[in-house]
């Protein structure tokens, strides 16, 4: 993990939302307050002196909460640092947690559960411990993701071992909901496992907010980090059903999959123009599917953003900027096939066949009286059909712009500022460049583009299986028996004498080892050997681990001296 310490800008985002959860966990206390004391009182001076309160309370949770929402906006803090001209990108911030003591709980469960010497545990205790806390702070690259996975798997042991599920445990977790701040609070290992995997998520999102978007490699990162985002956030969704806090509700995770994939596939496109857009008509094709795909993608992200329930708790500025972002595209496209039409008449050296057909895939109809052939030789409907392109696109490029002076977070962006005046301007100075004496007969209204995209993007699953993770506990034994869910005896000692070279038992399984068609009237037998019982030590040495080979060695290794074994039934 980052030193926890440490003033970067991403550190000082997150202190500030630590304080802010504690700020609403408190307005959250006092309104709860407030409103039992309502509902208790008879007293009408004491009710007006509450609901006075009560109108105070619920206007400071208010502005907390749009603190918040500046935090989760904030996104110029995790963009590249290299001077860029590209629409930011939006990163989810990390759950906050608070600390969490395993000592006591663990210790008492290895002594009355497993039998064995707590104090012997202390530093395995102390090792998930400092996981845990540096967890909370990790960095922003692949040892980061790779150490939040190591915990997340390692609580998949704990989970086995300490967590029976019968009963609790008595450690509570706690964690801030990203969007609220308003704590959620458990006793269930499933909000911690939860809560890690949504930090997965959220680090490959900040991860991918901060690639370099001027070369290849930087943008094929940027795709590969959000196509891994969604997948973390899809597989929670699918996991973990019924987890209380509301950032992780299935609703809200399916918005929070379908923006990374948006933003996955807005990095596509600008893979595609990197080596600069050619003026050339097929080129061109391309783009305007390639574009009006990611102008699509953003329409559906703030259709799902603008549903109920998430509509009450996604941040409005996100919501907004998807909004802009679909307007900017879709604009983008129109602009595209603005410039096919206008830039590229028809050549007797072109093919004919080949440009219709490309052209007629751009559209799902027509303009009345308007054939895609005609239109590609017919000088005068070409302008007409590129001005009412052109036209389409700079009403888009108007509409972004007023959204973008609507929300004061997004006005404050001076780089979505910049790329949106610009596109603007280009429309308009291509819309004033052509030739205004036909404007009269330019009734035409411009179709819609159809998108499509020749770069398929997709949730990546998560690959917990890549990283190797030893469980901390392993000396209590192998998982599949000195499990939480089992129950034995505490260990018997048992002393075993060779009665003419013979033990008087044999020995089966994996490890631990089982004693089977044990003879009833041998030695260890009247000492309390059992049929079935588990050999877990062999004079003093623990044999949890050894096969039915390595013990039988060591029963071999002291000749005819007696021996003494610990079993378990």
């Amino acid at each position: 993990g980052c030193n926890p310490l440490a003033e970067t800008g991403r550190s000082k985002l997150q202190n500030q939302r630590a304080v802010l959860n504690q700020q609403i966990l408190k307005a959250v206390r006092m309104r709860a307050g407030a409103e039992n004391l309502l509902r208790a009182t008879t007293n009408n001076k004491v009710r007006e002196q509450v609901l006075l309160e009560l109108s105070f309370v619920n206007s400071d949770l208010q502005i907390l909460k749009e603190e918040l929402e500046g935090l989760n906006i904030s996104v110029e803090v995790y963009q590249n640092t290299e001077q860029t001209f590209s629409i930011p990108l939006v990163p989810l911030g990390l759950k906050e947690t608070k600390e969490v003591d395993f000592t006591l709980p663990l210790k008492d469960f290895i002594l009355e559960h497993y039998s064995e010497d707590s104090s012997e545990y202390e530093d395995e205790i102390a090792d998930l411990m400092d996981l845990r806390q540096a967890c909370r702070t990790p960095s922003r690259d692949e040892a980061g993701i790779e150490m939040l996975i190591s915990y997340f798997l390692q609580l998949g042991y704990v989970e086995n071992r300490f967590f029976p599920p019968t009963r609790h445990m008595g450690v509570l977790f706690t964690w801030y909901d990203s969007f609220t701040g308003v704590p959620v609070c458990q006793q269930n290992l499933l909000l911690e496992k939860a809560s890690i995997l949504f930090n997965i998520g959220a680090l490959y999102t900040q991860i991918g907010t901060r690639c370099n978007r001027q070369n290849q490699a930087g943008l094929e990162n940027a795709v590969d980090a959000f196509q891994r985002a969604a997948g973390v956030l899809s597989y929670l969704k699918e996991t973990f059903t019924h987890t209380p806090s509301y950032d992780m509700s299935p609703a809200m995770l399916n918005v929070l999959v379908k923006m990374m994939l948006a933003q996955a596939q807005e990095c596509v496109f600008e893979q595609i123009g990197l080596p600069g857009i050619r003026n050339e008509f097929f080129t061109l094709v391309k783009m305007t599917q390639e574009v009006a795909k990611v102008g699509e993608v953003y329409m559906l992200v703030n259709t799902a953003m603008n549903q109920e329930p998430v509509k009450e708790n996604i941040p409005y500025s996100w919501s907004k900027l998807a909004q802009i972002k679909s307007d900017h595209y879709k604009a983008l496209a129109h602009y595209f096939i603005a410039t096919i039409l206008c830039d590229h008449e028809l050549q007797s050296g072109d093919d004919e066949d080949q440009q219709e057909k490309a052209l007629s895939q751009l559209y799902d109809y027509m303009p009345e009286g308007l054939m895609v052939l005609t239109v590609l030789k017919d000088k005068v409907q070409r302008k007409q059909l590129g001005k009412a392109h052109l036209r389409k696109a700079i009403v888009y490029h108007e509409e972004a712009l007023r959204v973008c002076g609507l929300c004061k977070k997004l006005r404050n962006i001076d780089v979505l500022q910049e790329v949106l005046t610009a596109a603007h301007k280009r429309s308009l100075l291509k819309y004033a460049q052509q030739e205004t004496e036909d404007d009269f007969l330019s009734l035409i209204q411009a179709p819609d583009i159809l998108p499509k995209t020749e770069h398929k993007i997709e949730t990546i699953a998560p690959q917990f299986s890549k990283v190797k993770v030893k469980d901390f506990f392993h000396r209590l034994g192998p998982l599949t028996v000195f499990s939480a869910k089992q129950r034995w005896t505490a260990p018997r000692t048992i002393f075993i004498h060779h009665e003419a070279g013979e033990l008087g038992f044999s020995l089966k399984g994996g490890s631990p080892v089982q004693v089977y068609c044990l003879d009833p009237v041998c030695s260890a037998a009247s000492m309390g050997l059992k049929e079935g019982d588990y050999v877990v030590s062999v004079g003093g040495v623990d044999c949890k681990w050894l096969g039915v080979n390595e013990v039988l060695e060591k029963f071999k290794s002291v000749g005819e001296q007696p021996i003494e074994i610990e079993v378990i039934s």
